[in-house]
């Protein structure tokens, strides 16, 4: 029964992703307009089995996402619910396909690891605000277990202390209740052996997502992340 629930999830899943990428091809001059990576995002999801619900009103532009991570589906989740583009690692810029596919969407890949880039990568969030398109962050840097938070870290905050003219930061607490634990990606696990055991799980998967009130506007990095996962933690009761 498990390896049937996987057949059917990946090739209901690899039709998704032919039929996107086609569509993206034909529709050069207004695939932009379209929104052509949120329709992915939120059809290979549903082949996935992920259900979405939302609570809380996001703001559709000007703004910086903060979010909580539990697992790569945080990305289909959030994604297929708004427009947003993604702050990613820059190592996954070389995973195939994955990195293809995160590019189409307008991903924004930034080295964590290399103080000499972080003044450059600041602008070029900042930048990429300006544009008007929601970004999502994922200030612990890695995902977690789901039942608890790593500290958000201050630096990821700098581009928006202060926040350019107009944007705001608003967090949103991704819940996936009880199986958190069970599909939550952590520690050294590879990518294929937690998404087997995702695409085996029955039934859908629940995932709410809390869009919570904007964060004051502040100069101070450290208050911003430490506001945000507070704000985020309560919403988790964690």
């Amino acid at each position: 029964m498990e390896r049937s629930r996987r057949i059917a999830r990946v090739t209901t899943g690899l039709f998704v992703l032919v039929f996107c990428l086609i569509g993206y091809a034909l529709t050069w001059p207004v695939r932009k307009r379209i929104g052509w990576p949120r329709f992915f995002l939120q059809w290979f999801g549903e082949a996935m089995g992920l259900e979405v619900r939302i609570e809380g009103m996001p703001l559709g532009r000007d703004v910086l996402y903060v979010a909580n991570h539990v697992s790569w589906v945080d990305i289909l989740a959030l994604g297929g619910a708004t427009p947003t583009f993604f702050i990613s690692k820059d190592d996954v810029d070389g995973w195939p396909l994955v990195g293809m596919l995160a590019r189409i969407g307008g991903t924004i890949f930034i080295d964590r690891n290399s103080r000499r880039a972080a003044h450059g990568q600041v602008d070029q969030l900042g930048q990429a605000l300006l544009g008007h398109h929601p970004i999502t962050l994922f200030p612990e840097g890695t995902t977690g277990d789901g039942l608890s938070l790593f500290p958000f870290r201050p630096a990821l905050f700098a581009s928006v202390a202060p926040p350019p003219p107009g944007i705001a930061v608003q967090p949103v607490a991704i819940d996936y209740g009880a199986a958190a634990s069970d599909i939550c990606w952590t520690g050294d696990e590879d990518l294929g052996p937690n998404a087997a055991k995702l695409l085996a799980r029955p039934g859908r998967l629940v995932c709410t997502l809390r869009f919570l009130p904007p964060l004051a506007p502040s100069d101070d990095r450290k208050a911003l992340a430490a506001q945000a996962q507070s704000a985020i933690a309560a919403a988790l009761a964690l």
